[in-house]
């Protein structure tokens, strides 16, 4: 009589938690329980190899999961080291767009020391160039055909927030009138620069400040010159590039004629990688996630095509909630969950060679507000990591991220107070790339997202 009241008891929690994939098999291990059991609370570690225990073990995949996409305030991207100039358009993400600031200097305030030489009499300004070197990153499409402007910035490196940051929504004021243009294909695997030549006038202006001796220290120098934008033009759309810092101006001059005459450059480094950023945005209209609200309020998967967003530089961040995890704990007097794995697939068609799978996701403790507490650790603190399982699959049917958070979800279970955490995903890199990612929540089709528990009573 009384296993037929727990039956029931357990049937009517079950349905209630909305778990109607239920094991019959759960309910014989449950009879089966021994309630002499001499194994203390405190003994059990999540994620311990309590699976062999077979008639104490519920496996549990009908856990409600929430999904939603968050669009980030702002992202610091200076001092990144890294000079991100493009535009693509993409399907899911709208047009993504990245120009990029940065300051030259130099640590000589005249020719004739470049040249071992005390007299500046008879140089003559030959050309100006902006020399940009690659550094191996790009994201989009490289086959396509890019132009790119370089602008002098009119107002001084400082930023309009209390910080001494700059963000991916920071911008300066600059000439419109453009110093130089190139229209090239990338190359940033197979080529180490691309040359773009200045305007002669402005070379000739800077080459007469250091020839005439009118510049003598740093302040000075970035009075006159203070800086640069790198813009992409919008017409000629196909992928985000990557430069380094070790990109330079160069500055050719040249003295004497014919048969004696002498060709010098003189050099303007980017040596303050404070100054030096990277504004990204992204032109979201007739997209699915065109109406982001601001970063405290969730816009659900519900409203997003049953999907979650994720992409770098833009801020746009995945939440994945468990609603109903506190729950669990009136399956049992005395329960704890012992393992827990989170699969997340990416969403069908979102993803190929022009768009590739990053390797990892990052995980943070998030509260209702969508402020980080913590990173995800385990139950011994270590950072966890959602990975990509990427096995050989005609159909991708085995492509997906997984993460174990048994600990966080035993944590979560165990709150006294109501107040209930959530996860958010980002890319492990934030501010210096492009990447993305969507994945599918737990109501899509194609892309279901899947909880599977393991909860052991005793």
């Amino acid at each position: 009589m009384l296993l037929g009241l727990q039956q029931r008891g357990l049937l009517y929690l079950l349905k209630k938690l909305g778990m109607y994939k239920f094991l019959i098999l759960m309910f014989f291990g449950l009879l089966m329980f021994s309630c002499d059991s001499d194994v203390d609370a405190g003994e059990f570690i999540v994620g311990a190899d309590y699976l062999a225990i077979k008639n104490k073990v519920i496996s549990i995949d009908t856990v409600t999961i929430n999904v939603s996409t968050i669009k980030l305030d702002s992202l610091v991207t200076s001092s990144e080291s890294r000079i991100l100039v493009g535009n693509y358009d993409d399907p899911l993400f709208g047009k993504v767009k990245a120009d990029s600031y940065f300051q030259v200097s130099t640590s000589s305030f005249n020719l004739y020391s470049e040249n071992s030489d005390t007299d500046a009499t008879g140089y003559v300004f030959d050309s100006i160039a902006m020399i940009l070197r690659y550094d191996d990153y790009y994201y989009a499409d490289t086959t396509k055909v890019q132009t790119l402007n370089i602008h002098r910035v009119t107002k001084k490196f400082k930023p309009n927030v209390d910080d001494d940051s700059f963000y991916n929504n920071s911008a300066l004021d600059y000439n419109s009138a453009s110093l130089g243009t190139i229209t090239y294909k990338p190359k940033p695997i197979g080529k180490d620069s691309i040359n773009i030549k200045l305007d002669n006038e402005f070379g000739l202006e800077l080459f007469n400040k250091f020839k005439n001796n009118e510049i003598s220290t740093t302040s000075e120098f970035t009075d006159y010159l203070k800086g640069f934008v790198l813009k992409s033009d919008s017409n000629t759309s196909g992928s985000v590039i990557g430069f380094n810092l070790s990109s330079v101006l160069r500055l050719y001059y040249s003295k004497g004629k014919g048969d004696t005459e002498d060709f010098y450059e003189k050099e303007f480094t980017i040596s303050d990688v404070a100054k030096q950023f990277n504004s990204v945005s992204s032109d979201r209209a007739g997209t699915l996630i065109q109406d982001l609200p601001l970063s405290k309020i969730n816009l659900s998967s519900s409203y997003t095509g049953n999907k979650g967003f994720i992409q770098s530089g833009t801020g746009i961040v995945c939440r994945v909630d468990f609603p109903n995890i506190k729950q669990l704990k009136y399956l049992s007097d005395k329960g704890a969950i012992v393992d827990a794995r989170l699969i997340m697939k990416p969403a069908k068609n979102s993803y190929s060679k022009m768009f590739p799978l990053p390797e990892k996701l990052s995980v943070y403790v998030v509260d209702r507000l969508n402020r980080i507490k913590t990173t995800l650790t385990d139950s011994s603190g270590e950072s966890l990591v959602a990975t990509l399982n990427n096995e050989n699959d005609e159909f991708d049917e085995s492509v997906s991220y997984q993460l174990s958070l048994g600990a966080f979800l035993q944590k979560e279970i165990l709150k006294e107070s109501d107040s209930e955490s959530g996860l958010v995903f980002t890319l492990p890199i934030l501010s210096k790339v492009v990447d993305r990612v969507v994945l599918g929540d737990q109501t899509n089709k194609e892309s279901e997202m899947k909880l599977q528990i393991y909860y052991i009573t005793y």
